[in-house]
């Protein structure tokens, strides 16, 4: 199984696909389209069959990746 690092590695972002948002491996599949998806509650082997050009490790590189974006400390100013 791939660590936490190398799974963010197969996320990708660039200003000049799907404005700018967080992508999987270069795809046009958005990481907030394959949260969605999860949030729905469609399974991995669901997701994997609707899309075949995604791997098991996206999806776990999605899960990562939200993860860490959550989990940073909000300051508030005094």
């Amino acid at each position: 199984m791939e660590a936490g690092l190398e799974l963010i590695k197969r996320i990708t972002i660039s200003p000049d696909q799907c404005g700018g948002r967080p992508c999987v491996r270069g795809l046009r599949i958005r990481v907030s389209d394959v949260l969605s998806l999860l949030g729905a509650g469609a399974s991995p082997a669901e997701i994997l069959e609707d899309y075949p050009m995604l791997e098991e490790a996206d999806i776990r590189a999605v899960l990562e990746y939200a993860a860490r974006q959550a989990d940073h400390p909000i300051l508030i100013a005094a």
